[in-house]
C-alpha cells in the first residue's frame, strides 16, 4: 500500500527544480523551540502521538508523507513541524488532539517552486539547497512569498541513496 502524499499539478520541471500548484490540504502541526534536529524529533513524536490515537476518539489516522518543517524567520529557534492529513478527512471529521501543542488547520500552499534532493536533510544540506533554490528563483525572475518548507518523505531507516527530500517556497 502506497503512502498518501499531497496532490499537486506540475507546471514546469527542469532538472531537480519543479513549479507546482498544490491542492488545499489539512495539516496537523506543532511548534517546537529547539535546535533543528531536536525540533524535528520532538515535533515528529508529538504529531505521531496524535495520529496513533492521542486524540479524543483514540482513533488511528494513516501516516502520510512528507513530514514538513518550517523555520521561523523572526525567531530562528522556532520550528513548525506538520503532517498532511489523509484526503478522505474533512477538518470537522478529524478527532481533536489530546494535547494543546498539536493543532489542525486547513492550508493552501498554492503555487510553489521546489528543489528535490537525496541524502539526509541536515541543516547544512537544507541551507545549501535553499541557496540553490534562491538562485533559481532569481534566474527565473520570480518573487517568493513566505518561509521555506523542508519536506522529508522517508522513514529514518531509509538509507541516504534512497532518501527523497524537497525544499519548497510559495511564489507569486
Amino acid at each position: 500500500m502506497a503512502i498518501e502524499k499531497p496532490t499537486f499539478k506540475l507546471l514546469e520541471k527542469k532538472g531537480n527544480i519543479e513549479i507546482r500548484v498544490y491542492d488545499p490540504m489539512i495539516i496537523a502541526k506543532t511548534v517546537v523551540e529547539e535546535s533543528y534536529d531536536s525540533a524535528l524529533s520532538k515535533g515528529f513524536r508529538r504529531i505521531a502521538s496524535y495520529i496513533f490515537g492521542g486524540n479524543d476518539k483514540e482513533m488511528n489516522i494513516s501516516m502520510t508523507a512528507p513530514v514538513i518543517s518550517k523555520k521561523s524567520i523572526k525567531n530562528p529557534s522556532l520550528y513548525e513541524i506538520s503532517f498532511v492529513m489523509p484526503k478522505k478527512y474533512r477538518l470537522e471529521d478529524l478527532p481533536k488532539p489530546s494535547y494543546s501543542s498539536v493543532r489542525l488547520e486547513k492550508t493552501n500552499l498554492g503555487k510553489v517552486i521546489c528543489i528535490k534532493f537525496g541524502g539526509w536533510a541536515t541543516e547544512k544540506n537544507v541551507k545549501r539547497y535553499q541557496n540553490d533554490l534562491i538562485k533559481s528563483i532569481n534566474e527565473r525572475g520570480l518573487e517568493s512569498n513566505g518561509d521555506f518548507l523542508v519536506a522529508q518523505y522517508n522513514s529514518p531507516w531509509a538509507i541516504p541513496p534512497f532518501r527523497k527530500n524537497e525544499i519548497l517556497i510559495q511564489i507569486k
